[in-house]
């Protein structure tokens, strides 16, 4: 399957990096684009994009200075290379934007359905959306903008974001700087082909400022990349019941968010398969360092997440099964997680940052690990290896309660309709890991610490069929002699070896 995996991903790269080889430069300058700050070239980028695609293709090259724009369209052949010290800048006025009606999103730099298609070059991307979106929302208090969800924030598809490519092949985004989307940063929809490497992303200054979003995309590598964003950072969704996303690599990657790191959801309707996860660096990050939720549907499978480095993180892993959309049956298999280490803090971890993660309704202890199902849809063959995580305890019995019998964890409430978060049962009744509905799950070599007192059990595992322990250590230097640190119910086939 490896071999297979590597085989796909090298065809995909060598087809992207192929069309570059020998192109020929044509300065933006050279159409009537102006490099001022001031003058909107939306209509001489087009122009320019235009006759470089019917020509043979090439690189329209940005040399330096600012260049205003509205929504403009990468075409079939071409790649916009934007020099060190040049920036391509967003208008500020919203009607300058385009709400594509076959992607049905805004952006500021589109491409549908074209192939070999790139953006290049040290310069920056900067779509100024702090401003747009707060002009937005001028526009919709003078009536002259619709606001369905009277959040006094536009919906996240009429805010532009700052790349938008849909059912496109062969795309190479390369060592650029993606700053201040409206939206999401970069979403990648249906496509096929795909290489980010080396870009730095900037995307904390509003609402639903995602790092990267994959949707039902394939054959994809993210590598060598700096994320700083408001939102989750690497995001995989699925808004097609038949969409897949398949051969997908993240590697020697760091990000920071004030919600998720690692995110599979929340829209996630068709197949996630294939996935790898190599040297991920997560850190200040608001939510969990790793979240795979299916929850509409989608069938997750063959996942592995190896070396991720997780550091004042507020939750580490959590996986979910849930059923938001009834009817479906969505399922998570295969999954392997290992070589991780991840530090949780007891203060708010994204604190201090301009878009910061919500403060949760309290009274509310520090959260486990969850790895939880729902009845009928359990997590099956789940491999936790190698991982150590470092809780910093404190919690209070006084301050908020979850008791460990029979009858108190099985009225914990199973929420099976509701957003994925690890969050949403305020109190739960460990401090390391909280297991519910799960088949065939190994845990070895795990080791997990807490720092100051913790009234509760390191591990509770609840309707479990097929549990092993492998070398589990737990410690808790502070623990009332002889306390039941491993709390199990419904449990079937518990090995525990030391």
């Amino acid at each position: 399957m490896k071999k297979l995996l590597k085989l796909a991903w090298a065809f995909a790269l060598a087809g992207t990096l192929c069309f570059t080889a020998g192109a020929k430069d044509y300065p933006a300058t050279d159409f009537g684009a102006k490099a001022d700050g001031q003058t909107l070239n939306t209509a001489a980028i087009q122009a320019a994009i235009d006759y470089i695609s019917t020509h043979g293709g090439g690189r329209l090259v940005f040399e330096g200075g600012d260049f205003v724009t509205g929504s403009i369209y990468i075409k079939s052949d071409v790649t916009l290379h934007i020099e060190a010290g040049a920036r391509i800048l967003g208008s500020l006025n919203p009607w300058d934007y385009v709400r594509d009606v076959d992607a049905k999103w805004t952006s500021l730099i589109f491409s549908i359905r074209q192939k070999n298609i790139g953006i290049t070059g040290k310069g920056e991307i900067d779509g100024r959306g702090f401003l747009v979106a707060t002009k937005g929302v001028d526009y919709c208090h003078m009536g002259l903008i619709e606001d369905p969800l009277k959040l006094d924030r536009l919906q996240e598809s009429k805010r532009p974001e700052n790349l938008h490519f849909f059912q496109c092949e062969n795309i190479v985004i390369k060592d650029i700087t993606l700053r201040d989307p409206a939206s999401w940063n970069q979403q990648y929809d249906q496509c096929r082909g795909i290489l980010v490497d080396g870009v730095k992303v900037d995307a904390k200054s509003y609402w639903n400022n995602d790092g990267i979003d994959i949707v039902d995309s394939s054959d994809v590598i993210i590598r060598n990349c700096d994320f700083d964003a408001a939102d989750d950072v690497y995001c995989f969704k699925s808004h097609n019941r038949n969409g897949v996303s398949e051969n997908i690599l993240v590697e020697n990657c760091r990000g920071r968010s004030s919600a998720n790191g690692i995110k599979f959801g929340t829209y996630t309707l068709g197949k996630f398969k294939n996935f790898r996860f190599k040297n991920v660096y997560i850190y200040d990050t608001f939510r969990s360092a790793i979240t795979i939720a299916t929850v509409d549907g989608a069938q997750i499978e063959d996942v592995e997440i190896d070396g991720v480095r997780s550091i004042n993180t507020g939750n580490p892993i959590f996986i979910r099964t849930g059923s938001r959309r009834a009817g479906e049956n969505p399922y998570m298999k295969n999954i392997v997680i290992k070589n991780v280490y991840a530090e949780v803090p007891f203060d708010k971890p994204d604190a201090g940052y301009m878009y910061e993660g919500p403060v949760e309704d309290l009274p509310r202890n520090v959260c486990p690990s969850g790895i939880q199902g729902i009845p009928g849809m359990p997590i099956e063959n789940l491999t936790l290896e190698n991982i150590e995580i470092v809780y910093p305890g404190k919690a209070d019995p006084a301050y908020a309660y979850c008791g460990t019998t029979k009858a108190e964890l099985e009225a914990i409430p199973e929420l099976e309709e509701s957003y994925p978060e690890f969050s949403n049962w305020k109190e739960l009744p460990a401090w390391g890991f909280y297991i519910r509905h799960a088949t065939n799950l190994v845990m070895k070599n795990v080791k997990i610490s807490v720092k100051d007192v913790d009234y509760r059990p390191a591990i509770v595992a609840d309707d479990v069929d097929g549990l092993s322990f492998q070398g589990v250590k737990i410690v808790q230097d502070n623990a009332p002699k002889g306390k039941k640190q491993i709390i199990t119910n419904n449990v079937k086939k518990f090995k525990n070896r030391k």
